[in-house]
């Protein structure tokens, strides 16, 4: 039996495919203008750390806005689904954008410490963890259930662009004016995706689904209640399993693992850079692949079936005996592994009620941008243990467990997208 989620869940209001209509439109333009200014954030943050103090120091500079995303990012799944996901989206936008401007500004005035830069950090992280699954609730709002798919590949080129062209702007603004000025662009750029989200058009939630999802309660009752959700939904379910597993077998080799790999083999910053490129590459064309597309039969079958082969090309990386083999084979990884998620992203947004969107993507986004990354540590000392090849194929084996698992759950296996 082949589960095929509703169609009637559709809230938006046009049958236009995503990138033809100006409201998906407007909303994209807005996610671009903040993801480059997070790039930019990042860039200006990491150089004045590195510039005020120790490498440990900028190091836990880096580290200390994971602590509170880590934290509340549950609590701002709850808030989102209280408030509406653009109300908060556009309130915590407007404070990521005082901040790095209040920060630029007190730059201009004395010299950047450490313990303000970890503030300033803190009350980053804060904000993500408002900002991450308010942003994952929107699409279901602005579009029709049919259009997610596009959606989800447009949201993957979006990121793609603020990766590739957030780093050097950023690497600009600090060459001219130092972290002053590279604030203040991250800053203004933030600014610039308020007007296009104020512009955007939310559908109402179904009267059905409000009342699903019951009357409010405290902010532990609803997180419950969207946990429940999640427990005893037959796709739900597995999909976070998926994502548990399968992300903790990739985060590891693919960010701290490609620095050791390329340290081991003597490929130096540049060799690293090209494979990096490489992933960016395959990640990017898949995005576009199901933005043109827009829907991908049997999606819960080439999720898990592409997750599948992403792990094998992880494997495979550690033992590419040159760069331009190893860029290769990380054209493959970010080509299926790209893929997988985006198809993960598309099928959970599909199958949640509209009601628990923030919560749901609050326990996804947990599990890849809080817990996956706790594998940093265990990565790198394995890694001195045993070197490169076996960590990356035990990473590999786990990311590959997770999509065994959603092969074997038949709700996944089966599961279609709308029509």
């Amino acid at each position: 039996m082949t589960v095929t989620l509703p169609a009637t869940k559709d809230t938006g209001n046009t049958g236009r495919p995503a990138h033809r209509d100006g409201n998906v439109l407007r909303w994209l333009g807005a996610y671009t203008a903040s993801m480059i200014g997070d790039s930019v954030y990042y860039m200006a943050l990491a150089w004045a750390a590195a510039r005020t103090g120790s490498a440990s120091q900028t190091g836990l500079v880096l580290a200390a806005g994971s602590i509170p995303r880590a934290v509340l990012l549950l609590g701002g799944g709850v808030l989102a689904d209280r408030l509406g996901p653009r109300r908060v989206v556009v309130a915590s936008d407007t404070a990521r954008c005082l901040v790095v401007l209040g920060l630029a500004g007190a730059l201009l005035l004395t010299s950047p410490t450490v313990w303000m830069l970890i503030a300033v950090a803190l009350v980053f992280g804060a904000i993500d963890a408002l900002f991450l699954p308010a942003v994952g609730a929107l699409p279901p709002r602005i579009t029709a259930a049919s259009q997610l798919a596009r959606v989800q590949g447009l949201r993957g080129l979006a990121t793609r662009t603020a990766n590739v062209v957030g780093a050097p702007l950023g690497g600009v603004a600090v060459a001219l004016g130092g972290p002053v000025l590279a604030f203040a662009a991250a800053g203004v750029l933030f600014a610039v995706s308020l007007p296009l989200l104020l512009a955007v058009r939310m559908s109402p939630l179904p009267a059905g689904d409000e009342a699903e999802a019951g009357p409010a309660g405290t902010a532990w009752h609803e997180l419950a209640d969207g946990l429940r959700h999640i427990r005893r939904h037959p796709l739900l379910g597995p999909l976070m399993l998926v994502v548990a597993v399968s992300e903790l077998g990739f985060v590891g080799p693919l960010n701290l693992g490609l620095i050791l790999l390329s340290e081991e083999r003597g490929w130096g910053a540049s060799g690293m850079g090209w494979v990096i490129a490489a992933f960016g590459t395959g990640a990017g064309a898949s995005a576009l692949l199901l933005a043109v597309r827009g829907r991908i039969r049997r999606a819960g079958l080439v999720m898990c079936l592409t997750v599948l082969v992403g792990a094998a090309a992880i494997a495979a990386l550690a033992y590419a005996p040159s760069v331009p083999l190893a860029a290769g084979v990380a054209v493959l990884v970010g080509l299926f592994a790209g893929l997988g998620g985006a198809l993960c992203g598309a099928l959970m947004q599909t199958a949640a009620d509209p009601a628990y969107l923030g919560r749901v993507t609050s326990v996804s986004t947990l599990f890849t941008h809080a817990l996956a990354p706790l594998s940093y540590p265990a990565t790198g000392a394995t890694v001195a243990l045993w070197g490169t090849g076996p960590v990356f194929a035990a990473s590999a084996a786990l990311c590959a467990a997770g999509a065994v698992a959603g092969l074997i759950l038949g709700p996944l296996r089966r599961a279609e997208l709308p029509r």
